[in-house]
Order: C-alpha cells, then structure tokens, then sequence
C-alpha cells in the first residue's frame, strides 16, 4: 500500500499556524517604539542645544544682537539638519504605531460606543 500524500504542499511551507506572525507584530511593533522614544530623547537634547534667535549676551541687554528677524541667516548647521530628520522619523514612527496598533485590535470601535444618549430636557 502507497503511503498517503499530505495534501500537495511540503511541510515547511505549510500555514496551519497562524501564531507566528501575531509574534513577528508584537516584535516589529516593539522594535518601533523603541526606534520612537530613542527619537524622542535625542530630540529632546539636540533642540536644547541649539542656539535660539537673539540668544547672545546683548540681547539680555536690550540690544539688537548679531541675528536679527530679517537678517542674513547663516547655512542650516549640524544641529538643524539632525533636528530635520529626527522630526522626520519621529513622525514615520508615531504613524507606522498608530497603524500597527489599529490592526493589532481585534475589533474595531469608536470612542463613544459605550456613551448613552441623553434626552432631551422637557419644556
């Protein structure tokens, strides 16, 4: 007697359990909010360094200062640039959680599917 055939497919290649990518989300989803609040603390500090407009010694003294509103402004430094990109990525991520998040849900709901509604007062 032939031995039986499984069905046309090779067993690694077969999809029977659906938990791995459940586990390969949570992972990813991880993996992203770590990347988000690295982001987030190096934001932190990279905009306190930076130099704000009139923040040299004549200012605290009422002068004009070297920058002035409608001056010449130097080339975007190191820090502006670096302050770009993180924005960058820090927006990339806050999306990518929210969508991540929405389909990790099992079932989709408003905010106010739990509220009752009121009556309207009585004259």
């Amino acid at each position: 007697m032939a031995p039986k055939r499984h069905g046309g497919s090779s067993p690694p290649f077969r999809t029977k359990n659906t938990a791995a990518p459940k586990k390969v989300e949570n992972s990813v989803i991880y993996l992203i909010t770590a990347i988000h609040i690295i982001v987030c603390i190096l934001l932190i500090v990279i905009i306190l360094l930076q130099q704000g407009k009139s923040a040299d010694l004549a200012a605290a003294f009422g002068g004009q200062g070297s920058q002035t509103a409608f001056g010449p402004r130097s080339a975007a430094n190191l820090l502006t640039k670096t302050t770009a990109w993180l924005a960058v990525v820090f927006v990339l991520t806050s999306i990518a959680l929210t969508v991540m998040m929405q389909h990790q849900t099992s079932h989709h709901t408003s905010v106010l599917s739990g509220t009752t509604t009121s009556q309207p007062a009585k004259k």
